[in-house]
Formats: structure tokens, C-alpha cells, sequence
């Protein structure tokens, strides 16, 4: 498998850039500097290295609003946001004095004219080049993207939100420029909601922005509709995905170890601090992230046994302290054992969490969330599940995670119980982490007549799994659905219409625009999600397993951040307060 620099979204990204910014330093010879806000500087990072930015001749790359000594030689390359704070900065940059030779500016998206007219006014005669590349979203993995805005969950759900409207507006911006990355016009669907309105509201937005993005291109021809489809849904439309115990190890390790912005902090057996980046460029990491705990724990010592034996090393038992005398001995073996080292602390990691405090309450979750035991007889009374997990003196968090998991599979429950429940958990002062999933359109007080039924569910109890993962996301029915063209058009409304790119037998028409050989070959249609509210990681691995057993179909999964239950119950309860007013829940508290 390539690596994510060489596939996916990131080589899209990248193949952008270069066809723009880089292809017109090409033509001056002389060396230059990259100024970047915050948000291009992480689009960079995640899709090149700095070697490819030497290549081009790009010596240095700066932050847009730190002070910089000028440089009178040099020509200055701009890559920003189109917004007043980029813009004014920018400006700064060439008046009263210049600080470079010229400038080069590109922007992430559309530039306002108040903000253009501004910088041509003020600097226009530094100005060699102006345009707008049409990239603002952050591509995450080969088939990940976000729209690098957490706060957009409380801008859009949260009942004192001011700026739901400007968000939704700005997230179809976002989705405009993913299309037009993919070269893509999809047809635009959502899922129907008779509580909620975002979905509706957000793919009207983006299929009106894709009609005027694309009225006319620069050939003047106005672009047709391709192979894809858009499906935008919001996060109510399944709550137990990102609250459920998830035993793959990239799921597991974002849920129960202390991992920020994919970095994980480790001690060496030496006692020294070590961190490792959790991205594409190591390629254990794409290889084994989405396989099951079970497997993880297997693969690492197998692989470090293989590489020892090669080195005809001992085939002692596979330690980490182990490894590190191994590696002190022979340089040569260090830089290929360390990653395995780094996945083999992480797997530890994540074991000791499970078997101190998650294992035995994945089997009452696997049960609620499912509605059947391991045998498959049907739970008739979820509060007997429930009750041992509260007597159990499990972590709050997790106990509030058991909670919302058989409210969810009784589709809400009566005021009377639910403070019982609240009573019991002891979090009186709290309950927003429960009461507020109303906000999502999440069934959570219901009066006992009321009848409410659950949506159903394909049969995957032939597949093989494991008896503490038998949940399977919502999302896979969905893509599933999708790519065999079984949604009903009933939950599904078109906003547009799409050419049949799937036919009802789940073969999928391939659309090619390159030659067969050609590497750079299409895979069919694309299906891209948005999530309105957060993906999750598991729903992120099923983008993966759909397009691996479908092959002619992509699917591309986003949305506006990525959540584990942590960080998303946080957002619940913060949604009942103001924009300034946070708090947080310490998920490893007792660990």
C-alpha cells in the first residue's frame, strides 16, 4: 500500500499545490520564502515534507503574523485564508515599507472584494501574482477529511449559538473546494429528519455554491455532473458509534491513551520522554490501524521476532526493554525496529486500559448497543443489563457512557427513571452530558406511551467477529446502501439528481480519465459523507472496509473534526452554555 503521501486525499492536495503555487515559483530561478497562516501551515504539513519544499526552491517558510526582518532580495510566495486578520497582516508586510521584493499570494478560497480591493489599494504594486486555489479543507488520512473547525458543533447545536447560519454557510464553502479538489460535481443528498434541519439546510448551500462554482470553467464550458454522490447527515443519526467502547486499535488508542493532534507521548523503558506521530508516513501504522486488539497484540511481537531472527537474534520473549539492548547493539537494526517499538508501547497501552477497567464492560455494552447477547437472544430488559455496570465501581465517564448506551437503546426513557439513573451515577450537578443529546435530535425523556421505533438493521450475524465487537457503525449500512443504490428516496431526498453512477446491482460505472496503466487510474464513482457534527474513528475505518470489498466505488468520509467519546461528551455539555463557558470531563481520571 502507498504510503498517504503517494494516494488519496494528501497526493490531491499536494498535486493542487503543486500545479499552482509551485509551478509559478518554477519560473523565477532564484530561491524564495513561504509565509503561512495557521491553518495552511497544517494543510502543508499534512500533505509534503520540507525537503519537497527545497526542491522547488523554497529556502524558508515563516509564520504570517510573527515579525520578520525584512528581506529586500528575496520574492515572498503568500499562502493564506481569505480573511480581514490574513489580509491586514499581509498588508503590514509592504507598508509603510516593503519587506520583500514581491509577492506571490494565494488563498485557500473565494477572496472577498472588499478584502482584494483593500490589498491592491494598499500594496498592489508588490503584488506579481493573485489567486485563489480553492483548497480549505484539512485532508486527515487517504480518505479522511475535516473541515479543522471543532467549535462548529456548538455553533450549530447549541441553543445560545449565534452563528449557526455563517458556520453551515462556511462548512459548504469548505465542501465546495473538496469537490473541486476531486474535480467532482457529485449529486447532493441528506438524510431526513423531522426534528432536525441542519442537513437539509447545509446540502442546499453547497448544491447551490457547486451550480456557481462550476456555471462556467476556464474553458469557458459549463461542467456537467460527475460519477459521485454527496450524502450529508447529522451526528443524532447515530449516537451509540462515538460512545461505545471500540476495541480496533486506532479507535481504542484514541478513546483510552492520552493522544493530541496524533501525537502520542511515551517513556522509554530508559525513563526518557519519547513522542511518535500517529500519520500515513509510518506505514505499520496504515497497515495495522484498523485491525481488531486482538490482532495488534499478535502482529508487533510476530514482526519484532521476524527482524530478530534475520539479525539472528535470541528468539527470546519480545520486551520492549528487550528491544532497546538489541537496538544499542546494531544501528542498522534500530531505525527498522523503532516503529514496531512505538506500536508495540501503544498496543501495551492500550491493554492495560482494557484490562483494568473496559473489558468487562464491553460485553453489557456490545448488548445494549446491539439488543442481543453473544448467542443472539434478544435483551427483554436493558435495565438488568445496565444495573451491574452502575453497582461496579467503574470511572464516572464510563458510567455515564453505559447510561447514555441504554437510553439509546430504548429509545429515550421516562423523566422519573432517567433521574434515578442520574441519582445513581451520583452526577446530579452534570446531567447536561445526558439531557443535552436532546439537542441533537436524540430521543432522551419520552412519555411511556409513546412508541418509537427503531430503525432497522442489516444482518451481519453470518460475519465473523469478535463477542466484544459485534456493533457494526451506522454509517456501513449507509455506504453499503449507497453504493447498491438502496436508499430510499423517502430518507434520502435528492437535493440535485446524479447520473445513475450505480446501477442496483452494486456495480458501480467507471468513469476513466487517464489511461488503464496509468497509476493515477480511477476507482469507479465516488460516495463522499459528511457528518455534520464529527466523525468518529470507527466510522473512519468503514470507509476503508466499503471501498476495499466494493473496488469500483471510493468512499471519502469527513466532517467538521474528528471526535473520540471524550471530546464529544465535553460538546454535549458545553452546549448549554455560552460561547465562553467550558469545562471538561477527565475520561482518565482513574486510570
Amino acid at each position: 500500500m502507498a504510503s498517504g503521501l503517494d494516494h488519496g486525499l494528501k497526493r490531491s492536495v499536494w498535486k493542487r499545490i503543486k500545479e499552482t503555487i509551485i509551478e509559478d515559483c518554477r519560473k523565477s530561478d532564484s530561491w524564495k520564502i513561504l509565509i503561512l497562516d495557521p491553518f495552511t501551515t497544517k494543510l502543508l504539513s499534512s500533505c509534503c515534507k520540507m525537503s519537497d519544499l527545497m526542491a522547488e526552491k523554497i529556502t524558508i517558510v515563516e509564520d504570517l503574523y510573527k515579525s520578520r526582518e525584512p528581506v529586500l532580495e528575496i520574492k515572498a510566495i503568500y499562502f493564506m485564508t481569505p480573511t480581514t486578520k490574513c489580509v491586514d497582516a499581509f498588508i503590514r508586510d509592504f507598508k509603510p515599507k516593503p519587506k520583500y521584493k514581491s509577492a506571490y499570494v494565494y488563498f485557500t478560497d473565494y477572496c472577498p472584494d472588499d478584502l482584494f480591493n483593500n490589498m491592491k489599494l494598499s500594496c498592489g504594486k508588490y503584488i506579481r501574482v493573485c489567486k485563489e486555489i480553492h483548497i480549505s479543507f484539512m485532508p486527515q488520512e487517504a480518505q479522511v477529511f475535516t473541515c479543522n473547525n471543532p467549535g462548529a458543533f456548538h455553533s450549530i447545536y447549541s441553543p445560545h449559538s449565534q452563528d449557526r447560519k455563517r458556520t453551515l454557510e462556511t462548512l459548504a464553502d469548505q465542501l465546495v473546494t473538496l469537490c473541486d479538489t476531486l474535480d467532482e460535481y457529485p449529486g447532493v443528498r441528506y438524510k431526513k429528519d423531522s426534528n432536525m434541519e441542519n442537513a437539509k439546510i447545509l446540502a442546499e448551500l453547497v448544491d447551490n455554491k457547486l451550480a456557481k462554482h462550476y456555471d462556467l470553467d476556464e474553458s469557458g464550458k459549463k461542467k456537467g455532473k460527475t460519477q459521485a454522490q454527496l450524502l450529508i447527515l447529522e451526528r443524532g443519526f447515530d449516537p451509540v458509534s462515538p460512545i461505545l467502547h471500540e476495541l480496533t486499535y486506532q479507535a481504542m488508542a484514541y478513546d483510552l491513551v492520552d493522544i493530541n493532534e496524533d501525537t502520542y507521548k511515551y517513556k522509554a523503558k530508559d525513563g526518557a520522554e519519547k513522542q511518535a506521530l500517529l500519520n500515513e508516513d509510518d506505514m505499520l501504522w496504515v497497515k495495522i490501524r484498523h485491525k481488531h486488539i486482538a490482532e495488534v497484540t499478535e502482529l508487533i511481537p510476530k514482526m519484532v521476532k521476524e527482524i530478530s531472527a534475520s539479525k539472528k537474534q535470541p528468539d527470546a520473549k519480545i520486551t520492549i526493554s528487550n528491544l532497546s539492548q538489541m537496538m544499542k547493539k546494531m544501528p542498522a537494526f534500530r531505525k527498522q525496529i523503532t516503529e514496531k517499538t512505538v506500536h508495540l508501547q501503544l498496543a501495551e497501552d492500550c491493554m492495560r486500559q482494557f484490562q483494568n477497567n473496559v473489558e468487562k464492560l464491553c460485553k453489557a455494552e456490545q448488548d445494549l448497543a446491539v439488543g442481543s447477547d453473544v448467542e443472539g437472544v434478544k435483551v427483554k430488559d436493558p435495565m438488568r443489563t445496565l444495573l451491574p455496570v452502575l453497582l461496579h465501581p467503574y470511572s464516572i465517564p464510563d458510567k455515564i457512557r453505559a447510561v447514555l448506551l441504554y437510553i439509546f437503546s430504548v429509545n429515550g426513557t421516562t423523566e422519573e427513571n432517567l433521574n434515578k439513573l442520574i441519582q445513581h451515577v451520583k452526577i446530579e450537578d452534570q446531567k447536561e452530558f445526558i439531557l443535552n443529546w436532546k439537542e441533537l435530535g436524540v430521543p432522551i425523556i419520552t412519555s411511556p406511551s409513546l412508541f418509537s421505533r427503531k430503525p432497522s438493521r442489516r444482518d451481519r450475524s453470518q460475519g465473523e467477529t469478535y463477542n466484544l465487537s459485534r456493533w457494526t457503525p451506522v454509517i456501513k449500512d449507509i455506504m453499503e446502501d449507497a453504493v447498491e443504490n438502496k436508499l430510499d428516496t423517502k430518507d434520502w431526498p435528492h437535493q440535485s439528481e446524479c447520473p445513475a453512477a450505480w446501477n442496483g446491482s452494486g456495480a458501480v460505472s467507471a468513469r476513466q480519465k487517464h489511461k488503464p496503466s496509468s497509476q493515477d487510474e480511477r476507482r469507479g464513482a465516488r460516495l463522499i459523507i459528511f457528518i455534520i457534527g464529527g466523525v468518529t474513528h470507527s466510522e473512519m475505518r468503514c470507509a476503508y472496509d466499503v471501498t476495499q470489498a466494493v473496488k469500483s466505488c471510493e468512499v471519502i468520509i469527513g466532517s467538521s473534526h474528528i471526535l473520540t467519546p471524550t471530546s464529544l461528551l465535553n460538546d454535549i455539555k458545553a452546549l448549554s452554555k455560552g460561547p465562553m463557558e467550558t469545562f471538561n470531563i477527565d475520561e482518565r481520571s482513574n486510570a
